[in-house]
């Protein structure tokens, strides 16, 4: 499976590679990262031929968004596909904010939610500022749980008038859950949705409605958070799901998943990172990654050939 395959986002113009690197680790997520560390990753993420990238205001209060653009500045940016969210707009604070929603080495500033028209337009030219470009390929609805009625009545109209003036490309919401996707995408035009980890080997709920209904209107799907936060890298040595210890059912969920891989001679990573792919409304991975050699695993194992017959056991219902 290479990197450089590109899928078109929903009606959009708009093509990504099946990889899209992830901002969030680059952001400082759960440790700090140097900016060297950050430049290599994106080095390396580039040189793989990963030409999509994912990033938010949220990830490191904006220091995501300004290493990608400090990347990017070198004669990158016409090649590249930048994707960013609304929903948090940044200020700036005196206040301690080492750890504050898990993020380390992070700016002096704090988050304040705002889905409103006026808060999605500023967000969107603070995002182009601090990414140094002049438009997103890619806007999203961030996280937007407690806020769907002013999502579906501000929000995305916003990103709808950004559009038509050409500041944005494809137009979607990102969440970690499928159930409230489905209803933005009943109820609103989207190119894409971005859904994490409800669309995985241990956590199937994506497919009950969401992607089928994604299919059925052309709306192309981001798929992250493949590996569940860990468990399935290595549910022997990683046993957390959705960033906390994983209950003993899901952990011997993940191992017997792990059995089926090794009878095969596969491992459960590949396998897991490869899954999300195979549905036809899923056009790209999201993937973050702190490291080049985080990187070049990943796409090593999207690279291997996995026999149908896993695939056969892996994809049937009851895991």
């Amino acid at each position: 499976m290479s990197a450089l395959a590109e899928r078109a986002l929903g009606s959009s113009a708009v093509r990504v590679t099946t990889i899209v690197l992830g901002g969030a680790p680059l952001g400082g997520l759960f440790e700090a990262v140097s900016a060297e560390q950050a430049r290599a990753t994106l080095e390396a993420a580039w040189a793989g031929g990963v030409r999509a990238f994912d990033t938010a205001p949220h990830y490191g209060v904006g220091l995501a968004e300004e290493r990608l653009g400090e990347f990017l500045a070198d004669g990158r940016r016409s090649d590249a596909v930048v994707s960013s969210k609304v929903g948090r707009l940044l200020v700036p604070t005196d206040e301690d904010v080492e750890g504050v929603d898990g993020f380390y080495g992070t700016p002096r500033r704090r988050r304040v939610l705002d889905y409103s028209r006026a808060g999605v337009r500023r967000s969107v030219e603070e995002s182009c500022a601090r990414l140094g470009t002049d438009r997103l390929d890619i806007a999203l609805v961030h996280d937007p749980d407690e806020h769907f009625d002013q999502a579906l009545e501000e929000s995305l109209p916003a990103l709808h008038e950004l559009r038509a003036e050409g500041v944005v490309g494809a137009v979607g919401v990102g969440m970690n859950q499928a159930e409230m996707l489905a209803r933005f995408v009943r109820l609103a035009e989207l190119d894409c949705v971005l859904v994490a980890g409800r669309w995985t080997l241990l956590d199937r709920r994506a497919g009950d409605d969401l992607l089928p209904l994604c299919a059925e209107r052309g709306v192309a799907v981001l798929a992250a958070g493949a590996l569940n936060s860990g468990i399935l890298a290595d549910p022997g040595l990683r046993p957390t799901f959705d960033y906390a210890p994983a209950e003993a059912e899901l952990r011997a969920r993940a191992l017997r998943l792990e059995e089926r891989c090794a009878a095969y001679g596969v491992s459960l990573r590949a396998a897991a990172l490869q899954f999300p792919l195979r549905h036809p409304a899923v056009a790209a991975l999201v993937l973050g990654a702190r490291s080049p050699e985080e990187v070049r695993v990943d796409l090593d194992d999207l690279s291997q050939q996995l026999p149908e017959e896993l695939w056969g056991e892996l994809e049937r219902p009851g895991w």
